[in-house]
């Protein structure tokens, strides 16, 4: 089994649809990368050319990897070791192909419904039985430039909760994904 998470900043929408940047932040940093690590995956990419924004991400991960950070807490080290900046998300399907020889299968993450998405008990035992390695892809902002969904090669199903608010952070998203996909309580 071979699992990666990508972070999409941008291109993502605001609460108008158009397509912006968002800023990367500290706590995403480290809490996808301890997701991460806690469930098996091979790499976090964080997906955005903004120059500013990747010297912003490479600060935090050095300091937790290599600097005085990584003395201070051994674990956030190994977990933030999975850590990659990317411009966009051909060059994470790059570094995937290069790492394992193979084309990474795609698979979006949207808290809004779409036509013929797969559910998590669908795609669990592909990603478990297939050599192929899996990309689960997670938007910031309002969610992934509708022009990404057409690079994907499934759209997971919507996260429901008892109630019809639908808006949870993407590091929480992130781990209840996680879970359902890869936990051993299911």
């Amino acid at each position: 089994m071979s699992l990666y998470l990508a972070l999409i900043h941008y291109p993502v929408s605001n609460k108008n649809g158009e397509v912006v940047a968002t800023s990367i932040t500290n706590l995403d940093i480290h809490d996808l990368a301890r997701s991460a690590k806690t469930f098996g995956a091979q790499g976090v990419f964080f997906v955005t050319p903004v120059p500013s924004q990747q010297w912003f991400a490479r600060r935090i991960i050095v300091h937790w990897s290599k600097g005085v950070g990584a003395v201070y807490n051994p674990t956030r080290k190994v977990a933030l070791e999975l850590v990659r900046l990317v411009n966009d998300l051909a060059a994470v399907g790059e570094a995937i192909h290069t790492e394992t020889g193979r084309a990474a299968r795609f698979v979006a993450t949207t808290a809004k419904e779409r036509p013929n998405t797969v559910g998590f008990v669908e795609l669990r035992p592909l990603i478990e039985t297939t050599e192929d390695p899996y990309c689960l892809v997670f938007g910031t902002g309002w969610g992934l430039d509708p022009d990404l969904f057409e690079q994907m090669d499934f759209v997971l199903e919507p996260i429901r909760g008892p109630s019809n608010y639908n808006h949870l952070s993407v590091r929480a998203a992130v781990a209840i994904v996680l879970d359902r996909l890869m936990g051993r309580n299911t």
